[in-house]
């Protein structure tokens, strides 16, 4: 195998393919797919199954060896051969954000209607059969890539030697509304638990409300930080990292006479900026849509929900996994798509992701984690979906949060283990 690089623990090697926009279409215009390689040292040259690695997000690049935390992977690599693969549009795939998506805001919509799950697996299918021909591979589905991965045994079951998922078995049939309905009193919770580990917070994110109300507070870009914005860091409560992070974040929030500290700014505008990922911003809610328009959801359902209102003197609660249409006015990476954004929301004509049938027929060995008190994930649309897939083991645990699979080897251990029957 040609290395890209070595490094202690990971020997990795670069794939490009080129591959059509809309697979319907093969003829029609191209993309590339990027997808990086990973064996363990020594092994380079051995027969090894190989597993393919789908990403949560939408829009969020593979793990990068060795600088994102994935205990996963060194548990894959002592019997695998690993494809992380940069899921259309994100990391050195063909970017799709506004400087490389086309400026008409119709035409820009259509080129996005070709990047969810069903093309991603079709790209998958086209690496395999580039890689290894007709030799099925195993696939690894976090978060989002677990939507994928249910995709994946919909549509080319073929492909498939075996399918784990952490924390991403969709609903097959509800819908955005049904989804976000079920997702805000998961973040409530996940508030709550928050504010029980860290009470003394609650006082420090109403002050900073109050103060981002009253003043013109410019984040790192020059955009104003608003308070509604500045409640969008909930996002990272369903992670057991990024939960305790953003208590480090707040202690660092003022300084001097009632001044937010530079710190905090910068700190803030990483977390809070779509820059590096457009794509979740862009299609987060359409992954829920078969048939059937969004309408920007998460802000409609949001007004049933008046515990997340900002007035008054109420405690505060951060808001989660959700996308508003303000985002496009309120981010600089995103302002430029909001036409785009508007029409995606619009849309009706999503094709389905689920085939209902072919997975009540599934022989694909398989097995899923779910995450007792995910915020990101329903476990009840899990359990649900995953009576639905013949020969699917389940898992139910609440040892671990969201990010189970990067924090503990022990989470793919045992799913391994669990196809194979040794559990």
């Amino acid at each position: 195998m040609q290395s890209a690089f070595r490094r202690p623990g990971f020997v990795c090697a670069d794939h490009v393919l080129e591959v059509p926009l809309d697979h319907a279409d093969p003829a029609g215009s191209t993309i590339e797919i990027y997808a990086r390689e990973v064996v363990a040292p020594g092994r380079e040259d051995d027969d090894l199954p190989w597993l393919l690695f789908l990403q949560g997000g939408p829009g969020h690049q593979a793990t990068r060896p060795g600088a994102d935390p994935g205990a996963w992977l060194a548990r894959a690599l002592q019997e695998y051969r690993v494809l992380l693969l940069d899921q259309r549009g994100t990391g050195r795939s063909t970017p799709a954000n506004r400087q490389t998506l086309p400026q008409d805001p119709a035409e820009a919509a259509a080129y996005l209607r070709h990047f969810r799950a069903d093309s991603i697996v079709r790209d998958a299918e086209l690496l395999r059969q580039r890689l290894i021909g007709d030799r099925p591979w195993s696939v690894l589905g976090q978060s989002y890539g677990g939507f994928c991965a249910v995709t994946y045994l919909s549509l080319a079951p073929e492909g498939l030697r075996e399918a784990f998922i952490t924390g991403g078995l969709p609903s097959l049939t509800a819908g955005a509304d049904e989804v976000y309905r079920a997702a805000y009193p998961r973040v409530l919770a996940a508030n709550e638990r928050y504010f029980e580990r860290y009470p003394g917070d609650q006082d420090v994110v109403r002050r900073i409300v109050d103060h981002l109300g009253e003043h013109d507070v410019r984040l790192p870009d020059g955009e104003r930080l608003t308070a509604r914005r500045f409640q969008t860091l909930g996002l990272g409560l369903g992670s057991s990292v990024q939960f305790d992070n953003l208590h480090y974040l707040l202690e660092e929030a003022f300084i001097g006479r009632g001044q937010l500290s530079d710190t905090f700014l910068h700190k803030v505008h990483a977390s809070v900026s779509y820059a590096p990922r457009p794509i979740y911003a862009l299609l987060h809610e359409a992954i829920y849509c078969q048939g059937t328009a969004s309408r920007w959801s998460a802000q409609r359902v949001l007004d049933e929900f008046p515990q997340f209102a900002l007035d008054g003197d109420g405690p505060v609660r951060f808001v989660g996994e959700m996308i508003y249409p303000w985002f496009f006015e309120e981010d600089p990476a995103l302002r430029p798509l909001r036409e785009c954004a508007d029409l995606l929301a619009s849309y009706e004509e999503w094709p389905g992701l689920y085939d209902v049938g072919r997975l009540a027929a599934n022989t694909v060995p398989a097995a899923a984690a779910v995450y007792h008190d995910d915020m990101y994930v329903d476990r009840d649309h899990s359990l649900q979906t995953a009576d639905a897939i013949a020969g699917l083991r389940t898992w139910v645990t609440n040892e671990y949060a969201h990010n189970g699979l990067s924090a503990d080897a022990r989470v793919l251990d045992r799913l391994i283990a669990m196809v194979r029957g040794q559990v």
